[in-house]
């Protein structure tokens, strides 16, 4: 097959379980991805969540390296407009240096959490943060002037390491497709966020038009396997999305109480709460493959980012095992 899979962790924690215990299956999951071939592997970034334990991706980016040998680690992703990108870029400048060619910076423009978390993140600021677009601009300096010669213009994001983490934009519109190309970053349409396939060819397209061959798109899907069809329709029919629409202004969150905790943070007049069932990949690992092939085939990716949205740790390893072999078998 002519494409990599790589995945997406987020650190999910099951009724009742200590976020220690989902970090600790974050960390098998990853010793497993490394040793079943996955190329890359990427944790998410969220706040004030009791079902998702990952808020700061570069410090487990960090264990994660630490721990591994040959995966590639990374953010998917770091929520820009919280922070300073010249921070932004020493962290992943410092990751770097410590585990050479193997880290990834995965930036997106969600909030990552509820508004309260938002504004306890961006402090003083909050409100007043410059437009993404322009904050992506300054990431992108730091991160490929950290070699200029000391007293410049602007600070350095130091150390400079060997090897430059690789950069990565994760949107689901042409318009991310188009900055992500400006700027020189590698684009990864959010497929388990904006699942209308129609969305997804129009800004892979127009990532290949506006990059010309000097970047790559990739997709990430939710994507789960089982030994059969019906086992995995099982798996998945459980699996909803909450989305809360207030104004012209769209977030996705992961349960009723959060989308009702939303509303209220953000004491909007008006609102709409839409329970959605998630678009999910699933059936046998030869089903998904052969979904993958067509999606490569036709819109030119050569990398797919899996992320199993299931809390149960054994399932989680079993669907991509599954994948894992069923590639292995049909490479011969």
């Amino acid at each position: 097959m002519g494409y990599r899979l790589s995945l997406l962790d987020q650190s999910p924690a099951e009724e009742g379980q200590t976020p220690e215990a989902a970090l600790s299956a974050t960390l098998n999951f990853a010793r497993e991805a490394e040793r079943l071939g996955y190329h890359r592997l990427w944790v998410s970034e969220h706040h004030d969540s009791d079902r998702l334990a990952g808020s700061s991706p570069e410090v487990l980016v960090a264990w994660l390296l630490a721990h591994t040998s040959r995966l590639r680690i990374g953010s998917g992703g770091v929520m820009l407009q919280h922070y300073s990108p010249y921070k932004v870029a020493e962290n992943f400048h410092l990751l770097a240096a410590l585990a050479p060619d193997r880290v990834d910076i995965g930036v997106g423009k969600a909030p990552g959490g509820l508004p309260l978390s938002t504004k306890a993140l961006q402090g003083a600021r909050a409100g007043h943060n410059e437009d993404f677009p322009a904050q992506l601009k300054q990431l992108t300096h730091y991160l490929t002037s950290a070699t200029e010669p000391a007293g410049g213009d602007s600070a350095r994001a130091l150390p400079a390491p060997a090897i430059a983490p690789q950069r990565f934009l994760l949107g689901a519109s042409p318009e991310s497709a188009r900055l992500a190309a400006s700027l020189g970053w590698h684009f990864v349409f959010a497929g388990f966020i904006n699942t209308n396939e129609q969305a997804m060819q129009e800004a892979v397209l127009t990532y290949h038009e506006y990059a010309a061959g000097k970047g790559k798109a990739l997709i990430s899907l939710a994507a789960v396997a089982a030994e059969t069809q019906h086992q995995a329709a099982e798996l998945v029919a459980q699996q909803h999305n909450y989305r809360v629409t207030l104004g012209d202004k769209h977030v996705t969150v992961g349960t009723l109480e959060q989308a009702e905790a939303f509303v209220r943070q953000s004491a909007a007049s008006e609102h709409r709460i839409e329970k959605q069932t998630v678009n999910v990949l699933h059936g046998t690992a030869d089903h998904i493959h052969q979904r993958l092939t067509a999606l490569s085939q036709r819109l030119n990716v050569d990398e797919f980012i899996l992320h199993t949205p299931l809390t149960d740790v054994g399932q989680r390893l079993r669907s991509i095992t599954l994948l894992a072999d069923q590639r292995i078998k049909e490479n011969g």
